[in-house]
């Protein structure tokens, strides 16, 4: 059985002060390209992993993708009661750490195919419980089960304690509170600049612990911008409004605190997008992915992230939303 789901974008996090009672908070897009696609065979006992030739792109990764798909498997195995192994074959994927949400896409895919082959429907938040994704944001989680353009409503401060990251959260998924249908035809270049993979582990952790709570002014500004300017932007398709909306994020609450621990190269780069002509440009949750948003103007905004990653190398990907989930190919 095979597999296919989306990437993400990760916009930014809505309030990391919690005075009103609720932390975290989303807004995402999901992604058609990059894609993982993932083939899971029934084994006779453990858990083998193993890559295809079209998965290369990822050969620095291998130890982080085996790892995550060791972990889910026994836990979706444990949870489910399952006896006997599975082998996997990652046929396509993305880099790790990038800011596209490698983690919960991979771990969501093993869940699905092994309660799948064996009978079990669960959705996309039971699988999202079992192998502990969705600590923070659930942006990844929705992507997976509807795809579209996405925003939660975060935790409840009482059932997460303190500012931390997905990996570090045992916090079950928050609520979805908006998904819209993104428009498919306003092109979005992902910009993945050869630099340190964002911050990630221990460092992403004491960032966190760093730089929260966010003062409340800058949090209602935030909040302000995508109630009043960004979902409206979706709904009647504003392209110029939109855009806007995603250039005022980068300076506000946690999102200008990631911009802030980035390379320099990536505010460089994301200078030279904007010069091009983009109706926004954003990073992607810790990075390094910078993503610029047009309908008119692609291959303008191409050649200028080509000339930006002359001095430190990356990969360009053109590419649209996706206002479906993960499919099941057989």
């Amino acid at each position: 059985m095979i597999i296919e789901t989306p990437s993400r974008l990760h916009l930014t996090l809505l309030d990391l002060n919690g005075i009103y009672g609720r932390i975290d908070g989303g807004v995402g897009i999901t992604l058609k390209n990059p894609c993982l696609k993932l083939e899971a065979e029934s084994a006779h006992n453990g858990i083998e992993v193993g890559f295809s030739k079209s998965s290369q792109l990822i050969s620095d990764y291998v130890h982080d993708y085996t790892i995550k798909i060791e972990n889910s498997a026994i836990k979706i195995k444990n949870k489910l009661e399952i006896e006997g192994g599975f082998k996997f074959t990652v046929e396509t994927a993305f880099p790790p750490h990038s800011g596209l949400g490698s983690g919960t896409q991979l771990s969501l895919a093993v869940a699905k195919l092994i309660s799948t082959m064996n009978d079990q429907d669960l959705t996309a938040l039971d699988l999202a419980k079992i192998v502990g994704r969705g600590g923070t944001s659930g942006i990844g989680v929705e992507s997976f089960e509807n795809g579209g353009f996405i925003i939660d409503g975060g935790h409840k401060c009482n059932e997460k304690e303190g500012f931390l990251p997905s990996s570090a959260s045992c916090a079950s998924p928050p609520p979805i509170i908006a998904r819209y249908d993104f428009p498919e035809d306003w092109r979005i270049i992902l910009v993945i600049p050869e630099v340190e993979r964002g911050v990630s582990g221990a460092k992403e952790v004491d960032a966190f612990q760093t730089y929260c709570p966010i003062p409340l002014k800058e949090v209602e500004r935030l909040s302000h911008i995508i109630l009043m300017k960004l979902m409206p932007s979706v709904l009647e398709a504003d392209l110029d409004t939109f855009g806007d909306a995603v250039n005022k994020i980068q300076t506000i609450g946690f999102k200008r605190i990631e911009n802030k621990l980035q390379n320099p190269y990536i505010a460089k780069i994301m200078n030279e997008l904007m010069v091009a002509g983009a109706a926004g440009v954003g990073m992607s949750s810790f990075g390094p992915t910078i993503f610029a948003v047009t309908d008119t103007n692609e291959l303008d905004i191409v050649n200028a992230a080509n000339d930006a990653l002359k001095d430190v190398g990356g990969e360009i990907i053109c590419t649209s939303a996706q206002n479906s989930g993960a499919k099941l190919l057989n």
